[in-house]
């Protein structure tokens, strides 16, 4: 007699069913943990920027601002991670109640078991890339931007009485009193955006205006003190009216953007008229590395899979995997930034980012779904042996 052997209908109407009601699972577990852990992120961070608001008076509106536009950075970050964890956890939570059994039970191979775990790969594999290719520099480069003006420019309206203010990184603002009509007195100025020409500044009063959006102080009744680099004398300039620009060294109001502000196509073929030639190769590195990261998402949430499919089911083997697969994960992320900083000093090395993101995932695909895919390709109907 022939022997038949069964094959799974994989477009039963039954299997998306399951499909949603696990992919259901994974998708609202993805967003409960990484919105969590995001908000977790932004506080701590947020500390660091708490001195602009009790040192220099800003309302907690442009805190939470300026502070908002970094959570797009840490969700990039995390979103690999918290892939894996809600893979890992919700696959073991089936498989611990009993019902990946019933699934395979009912006939379902390993690849349509796993298949929500590959939808919610791919939806966090997209979103990675989104961020990291267009979200995370433009959010960054407006956070650069607001901070900067709020250091260099707002600052030097939140001059307090009796205390040494420091405007910018070489200058420094002192006034004695601040009257209630706004003009200042006893004004002590120290600048030092010129090299060599430092120079302190002190005034009987003076007041803060501003003048093409920027601000500067007018100061009068004063005189400007510099001490001559070649010969070391002390020169005396007495003035009755004198402007000084407070918003940024050397009266320039732009900066120049980092790597990470910059797009994909500026980090390719970058300005070398602003950026020394040491730089091209970390733009390089920040380029790949945007492209490159997001499919971490795939390999992570392959290593869950594999974690929690691997294998028979046992009250061991449901301790043993995940701490495996934890273990998995730290190597591939410690793996992972040792290649990015070998690629910096050696361009040469660059495609190796690529295959420390995806290459763990296709070694988990290969073990999880071969097996199945070589057996499908087995003959269907095996004839006995023939009669003697």
């Amino acid at each position: 007699m022939p022997v038949v052997r069964p094959v799974p209908d994989r477009l039963a109407p039954r299997l998306s069913i399951l499909d949603r009601y696990v992919l259901r699972q994974l998708l609202l577990a993805l967003v409960a943990s990484t919105g969590a852990l995001a908000t977790l992120i932004w506080l701590t961070q947020s500390l660091h920027f708490v001195s602009l608001v009790v040192g220099r008076g800003l309302s907690l509106r442009v805190f939470l601002e300026l502070t908002s536009l970094l959570i797009p950075s840490f969700v990039a970050v995390i979103l690999p991670i918290t892939t894996f964890v809600v893979v890992q956890f919700i696959y073991q939570r089936l498989g611990t109640d009993r019902e990946l059994t019933v699934m395979q039970a009912a006939g379902l191979s390993p690849f349509m078991m796993a298949r929500p775990g590959l939808f919610c790969a791919a939806i966090a594999t997209g979103l990675c890339l989104v961020l990291n290719v267009w979200v995370v520099p433009v959010s960054y480069h407006a956070f650069r931007q607001y901070e900067f003006q709020i250091r260099n420019r707002m600052a030097a309206f939140l001059i307090q009485d009796g205390v040494f203010t420091q405007v910018s990184d070489n200058m420094t603002v002192y006034i004695r009193e601040r009257a209630k009509d706004g003009t200042l007195r006893g004004i002590m100025v120290e600048d030092d955006r010129t090299p060599g020409a430092e120079a302190t500044i002190l005034a009987e009063k003076g007041t803060l205006v501003i003048n093409d959006e920027q601000p500067h102080v007018v100061l009068f009744n004063g005189s400007r003190q510099e001490i001559d680099s070649h010969t070391g004398r002390l020169n005396v300039l007495t003035f009755a009216r004198n402007t000084i620009d407070l918003s940024s060294p050397h009266g320039s109001h732009t900066r120049l953007p980092d790597a990470n502000e910059l797009s994909i196509a500026q980090l390719l073929h970058p300005d070398m008229r602003q950026y020394s030639p040491r730089d091209e190769s970390k733009m390089f590195i920040e380029a790949w590395r945007r492209l490159s990261t997001p499919f971490c998402a795939f390999s992570f949430a392959m290593i869950g899979l594999l974690g929690a499919m691997g294998g028979t089911y046992s009250r061991q083997a449901s301790i043993v995997r995940p701490v495996l697969a934890i273990l998995g994960i730290v190597a591939v992320q410690a793996l992972t930034l040792m290649v990015q900083n070998l690629a910096s000093r050696n361009l040469h090395l660059m495609p190796l980012m690529w295959i420390c993101t995806l290459g763990p995932g296709v070694i988990c695909a290969f073990i999880l779904f071969v097996p199945e895919f070589r057996s499908d390709r087995e003959p269907l109907v095996r004839v006995g042996s023939p009669r003697a």
